[in-house]
């Protein structure tokens, strides 16, 4: 299980945090997570299940049988402290960032203007916080 989130959610939040330490100094010089809500943590085969699923086009994948370096079985952020003293939250769910992840992506092989799309991501984004967020 790990933290999943859109690259656009940490960003924020750390734009947050530097406004905050314009606005009022070392009270913010501190460590912070800006990681996504508990029930967005998932295991890595719901992660590329999903991905191929949002992908289409027989997509598929296959999971290495070999033995593999450990790794920690569940890894989470704790962001209360950026919840608390920023108020800040992200506002797309782990379903939402998958489907913009895949889309980027697949336009980017398509070719796509990839400023365009990507400027389009961020205003949805801050179209999404404006609202409130989920």
């Amino acid at each position: 299980v790990r933290p999943w989130q859109h690259v656009l959610e940490p960003l924020a939040g750390y734009l947050t945090l530097a406004q905050a330490l314009y606005a009022s100094g070392p009270e913010f010089a501190q460590g912070w997570n800006f990681g996504p809500d508990a029930q967005d943590a998932r295991p890595v085969g719901y992660i590329v299940e999903k991905m191929a699923g949002l992908w289409g086009d027989g997509a598929t994948w296959t999971l290495d049988a070999r033995a593999q370096p450990h790794e920690a079985h569940l890894l989470t952020l704790d962001s209360g402290k950026a919840h608390e003293k920023l108020g800040w939250r992200g506002v797309w769910t782990l379903d939402a960032a998958l489907e913009r992840i895949v889309a980027w992506h697949k336009a980017h092989l398509a070719g796509a203007d990839m400023r365009a799309r990507t400027l389009g991501d961020i205003d949805a984004y801050m179209q999404r916080v404006a609202g409130g967020g989920r």
